[in-house]
């Protein structure tokens, strides 16, 4: 037998750990042998709920819910624990004579101290562990520059990432490849009867999962949608319908809804990559038919780019795990931000008085998500019209946005700020106002959360820093002036850089 802990990848199908554990064929290792069943369970760590958020619990039980229906369907179960994994899993291998403990591998500095130390806890025990490649498709230490560095250019790192090749989806244990429900059960009685010293898995259930409240979190306001593997599939299927074809033309269009909102399917691992990226290698050669559009593989190709991208900031926290807290770039005198508190609040309020802006943060709040093109109009927002530390807009969207991922959301935001690898250069700032001209022209995405302005033209909304303090009262009395002047900032953001560049901000 097998014990399977489950992290971030909630699934059944596509998963090379649980492949690997439930003896389902060879899952991406040599010497697979046929070792099941697989006993799945998930430990609730208090060192990881240390850094949630209430969004993010409650999405993620929402996951674990769907994730032990799929073991369900299948005559298992989830097997669901609390306490500190160097202590439970131990524990838990007793309780089930289990020969192994498999888990797919996380590549955040955190995860890395935390899988060591149950590495070393296993070990203390004589119990095997095995740990697999699986969140991406590419190891993070697999594509290096010609002369073995880590890539900080993104556009090389494409160029080998696109000529390597993509493993098979792993496959999925059947009923007979999982530890039946009743044992689990009685697995859960033996852990009891241990008696730990501290308690550690003394809530462990088969199936029983905890309120948010249970873990120290409260009910968010925020409309997370639907979860799990199934949910996953149907976005999938109904973006590479359709969608993916028109993806690099529309995909910055926040109204038109051209993007695949995968993001936070991804992040709890409810469909792994290798079934994902096979779905677009099929979208591509329907592309390549006559029934689409000429560019047809273009667009798909741009959407498989996005996929190198989460590839791409995960080498980079790999590799230096430090530019959670740190500017990636360092510059020579460093950076001068103004971080004026009450500006700050005014963004994350969404009442900065600028439409496009207020938007995004309002869209934030209401779904715990946000448009990736708008994503880069409020963070430049914040870092080059408020001058303000890209680490309080990485702080607030890791609380509110349930698809955060560290290396993503740390990629982009220093990549907003100018301080990232292959980042904004810091003398290309966003216009707010041009943005949203360009890019929501029809201020339809803009009414969408910012009532006070619907009813009014488009036009006007997009003149809104133009008006008159008399006009604006008239056309929208309960929507704020521009708290900033976007022309007047810029060129503070420019000396700024400058100055932290060594340079006379007067040239």
């Amino acid at each position: 037998m097998e014990l399977f802990w489950h992290r971030r990848d909630l699934r059944v199908a596509d998963n090379v750990g649980l492949a690997a554990a439930s003896g389902t064929g060879d899952a991406g290792g040599a010497g697979d042998v046929d070792r099941g069943p697989a006993a799945p369970v998930f430990v609730f760590d208090p060192g990881v709920l240390d850094h949630a958020s209430d969004v993010r619990v409650r999405r993620l039980l929402d996951g674990l819910a769907a994730l032990r229906d799929d073991y369900r369907e299948r005559g298992s179960d989830l097997l669901v624990a609390r306490g500190d994994p160097e202590t439970v899993l131990p524990e838990l291998a007793a309780a089930l004579d289990a020969e192994r403990v498999v888990w797919n591998r996380d590549y955040s500095g955190l995860a890395r101290e935390r899988d060591a130390g149950v590495r070393r806890a296993l070990d203390a025990v004589d119990v095997a562990r095995d740990a697999r490649h699986d969140a991406v498709l590419h190891d993070p230490d697999a594509i290096r520059t010609n002369a073995g560095d880590p890539y900080s250019v993104y556009s090389y790192y494409w160029k080998k990432w696109t000529d390597r090749a993509k493993a098979e989806p792993a496959p999925t244990p059947t009923g007979e490849d999982l530890v039946d429900a009743d044992r689990l059960a009685d697995a859960v009685d033996a852990v009891d009867a241990l008696g730990s010293d501290d308690g550690a898995v003394a809530d462990a259930a088969v199936g029983d999962l905890p309120t948010p409240a249970d873990l120290g979190f409260a009910e968010p306001d925020a409309d997370l949608g639907p979860a799990g593997t199934a949910a996953a599939r149907e976005r999938l299927d109904d973006f590479l319908d359709e969608a993916v074809f028109a993806y690099e033309a529309e995909r910055d269009y926040p109204a038109k809804g051209a993007t695949s909102r995968l993001s936070a399917f991804f992040k709890y691992g409810e469909i792994g990559v290798r079934e994902a990226y096979a779905a677009t290698e099929e979208a591509m050669a329907e592309a390549e038919s006559d029934a689409r559009p000429e560019d047809a593989p273009e667009q798909v190709e741009e959407f498989q780019q996005q996929l190198a991208w989460r590839e791409f900031y995960a080498q980079v926290l790999f590799h230096n795990p430090e530019v959670v807290t740190e500017n990636y770039k360092t510059y020579e005198e460093g950076i001068e931000w103004r971080d004026d508190p009450e500006e700050i609040a005014a963004w994350k309020r969404g009442e900065t008085g600028y439409p496009i802006v207020d938007a995004g943060m309002r869209q934030l709040r209401e779904e715990a998500f946000m448009h990736n093109r708008v994503r880069m109009i409020v963070a430049s927002f914040l870092t080059k019209d408020l001058l303000a530390d890209w680490r309080h807009g990485y702080d607030h969207f890791r609380e509110h946005l349930a698809d955060h991922d560290t290396a993503n959301d740390n990629g982009g935001w220093q990549w907003a700020a100018s301080t990232g690898t292959d980042a904004q250069p810091y003398f290309r700032i966003f216009n707010p106002m041009t943005q949203g001209e360009r890019y929501d022209p029809d201020a339809e995405y803009i009414t969408s959360y910012v009532p006070e302005l619907r009813g009014l033209d488009a036009d006007l909304i997009h003149e809104w820093h133009e008006l008159s303090p008399t006009q604006r009262a008239n056309a929208a009395p309960e929507y704020p002036s521009p708290i900033v002047d976007h022309s007047e900032r810029r060129e503070e953001a420019l000396a700024m850089y400058k100055r932290a560049r060594g340079e006379d901000p007067d040239d």
